[in-house]
């Protein structure tokens, strides 16, 4: 379960002896950070109003492999803070599988490292390959505005996987990790994850004339009202991730 945390105003406070400034004046209480300065900071905060009422992750990934074999999954996860303490947690996972009878290609002699994209943090997309005539393809969109809350169900699964003939999808949603990944035995891996201060994006191909793509969608609801409303610290942290966001690689 995401932790819950109070992501409030911003506000510079004073330390009880007088701050000198740069041209002999003093200050003191409170000073509220104006908004060209607040840009340039990494997240974002806001004063009064403007609070979090739902956020919203849907997760895409496809990959079609040169013999034919087909890999689906999708995840929608939803988050919705309007009843205040701990957020309300909808998910919804699908993944599937089609294996062909045809050989997959010979990848002997080639390697890809995924590895180090477990350290990556902020917005990460990467596409590594190793073979001839791939087709790959991240993309990401974030999408901020105010209204009503998607109805999102549950169906109360945490973890669902498929498998057919070494290859495999699954999604699965765990403690402050929701993930979303395929993979084909020696023809590499197509993920997407968001966790503790990282959302990403990675597609790892080491065979021929494979077709993969990633598509994840963040949606941010505002209360037209302000209230109150606590906002969870992991989700503040990948809404601070859209500086910089492209249409993907």
């Amino acid at each position: 379960m995401f932790r819950q945390h109070v992501w409030m105003a911003l506000l510079l406070m004073a330390p009880a002896l007088p701050l000198q400034a740069a041209d002999g004046r003093t200050g003191r209480g409170l000073t509220e950070i104006p908004d060209p300065e607040l840009s340039l900071m990494r997240g974002r905060y806001t004063v009064g109003g403007n609070n979090v009422a739902w956020f919203g992750v849907t997760m895409v990934s496809q990959w079609q492999a040169s013999n034919g074999t087909t890999l689906q999954g999708s995840l929608t996860l939803g988050m919705d803070f309007r009843g205040g303490g701990a957020p309300k947690l909808s998910f919804q996972p699908s993944v599937h599988v089609t294996a062909a009878d045809a050989p997959l290609p010979d990848t002997h002699g080639r390697s890809i490292d995924s590895s180090g994209l477990a350290n990556a943090s902020g917005l990460v997309q990467s596409v590594q390959v190793a073979g001839d005539g791939n087709v790959a393809r991240n993309v990401t969109t974030l999408t901020v505005r105010e209204g009503g809350v998607p109805a999102v169900l549950s169906d109360g699964a945490g973890y669902v996987t498929a498998q057919q003939a070494g290859a495999s999808a699954t999604a699965v949603l765990e403690g402050n990790q929701a993930r979303l990944l395929l993979q084909v035995d020696g023809q590499g891996l197509v993920q997407q994850w968001i966790r503790n201060g990282s959302v990403g994006q990675g597609i790892a191909l080491t065979g021929d004339g494979q077709i993969a793509s990633n598509q994840l969608r963040l949606e941010l609801v505002r209360n037209a009202v302000g209230g109150n409303l606590p906002l969870s610290q992991n989700v503040a942290q990948a809404i601070a991730l859209n500086r910089g966001m492209g249409p993907g690689q």
